[in-house]
């Protein structure tokens, strides 16, 4: 237990604890609007933006959040501009991030420090990154209470909830952006390459199980801590990726739901 008093684990901990509450609140919305792989193409804009970061000697936790909020409103413009071929937006976008992070990771120093916000490092966890975490995930749980009504009706009926007098771009755009911020500041604890999963699969696994909407949020967010807080742990005992460990763990959790359920 020697290794809890540590102050790199207790910072991976905390980051840890926020970003597996603010990440199934996220998961929720973008399941139910069946938007899944909006996940994937922030999360590589996420690493593009890192890149750059690591280029640049700037701090890729910020580069990060402010590549893939451009990479959010530009997949927005490009869902106005076809709205019949809206799944469209997230490729282009997921395509354009690969090509720079691609390009861009020929000119990273660090390799090490580029691994990491691949598949997530618990050592590497700074105190900036450290507050950082803490300060948006508060303000995304604060903006996701705010408009939790708004966002529960466009998340079942979008045109409904437009007749109805909700401002959906508007919600949307917000929406986007507050996605694209948790993809960012999740990337150095999970991994890049795998945040989308654990926005996705603690959804999944509540959705076999709950009643209720508010049943659904509360259980994907309790499931998300759990599979966080294990991986952590196994990370740090037998030198794991977080990431992949994370997500390992979830999708077991996955596969043991549904074999119960069925039987």
């Amino acid at each position: 237990m020697e290794i809890f008093t540590l102050a790199f684990m207790q910072r991976a901990m905390a980051v840890a604890l926020f970003i597996s509450v603010i990440t199934p609140l996220i998961g929720n919305i973008i399941v139910l609007k069946r938007l899944s792989t909006i996940g994937d193409a922030l999360s590589h804009a996420g690493l593009a933006g890192v890149t750059i970061g690591l280029c640049l000697s700037l701090s890729p936790v910020i580069t990060a959040i402010i590549f893939s909020v451009l990479s959010a409103l530009t997949i927005e413009y490009i869902r106005r501009s076809f709205p019949n071929y809206s799944e469209m937006a997230t490729a282009v976008v997921l395509s354009f991030a690969v090509g720079v992070a691609a390009v861009a990771s020929g000119f990273v120093k660090s390799s090490a420090g580029f691994n990491s916000f691949l598949f997530g490092s618990v050592v590497a966890i700074s105190n900036f990154e450290l507050v950082t975490v803490i300060v948006l995930s508060i303000a995304v749980i604060a903006i996701m209470l705010l408009l939790y009504r708004e966002l529960f009706y466009i998340a079942f009926d979008e045109e409904g909830a437009y007749l109805s007098g909700v401002p959906v771009r508007s919600i949307n755009l917000v929406f986007t952006i507050l996605t694209a911020i948790v993809v960012s500041i999740a990337a150095r604890t999970v991994g890049s390459l795998v945040i989308s999963s654990l926005m996705i699969i603690p959804v999944a696994c509540a959705m076999l199980i709950s009643k209720s909407y508010l049943h659904n949020t509360v259980l994907s967010v309790v499931f998300a801590v759990i599979f966080t807080l294990a991986g952590l742990i196994l990370t740090a005992f037998y030198d794991l990726k977080p990431g992949g460990t994370i997500v390992l763990i979830g999708i077991c959790t996955l596969v043991v739901i549904l074999i119960v359920r069925k039987r």
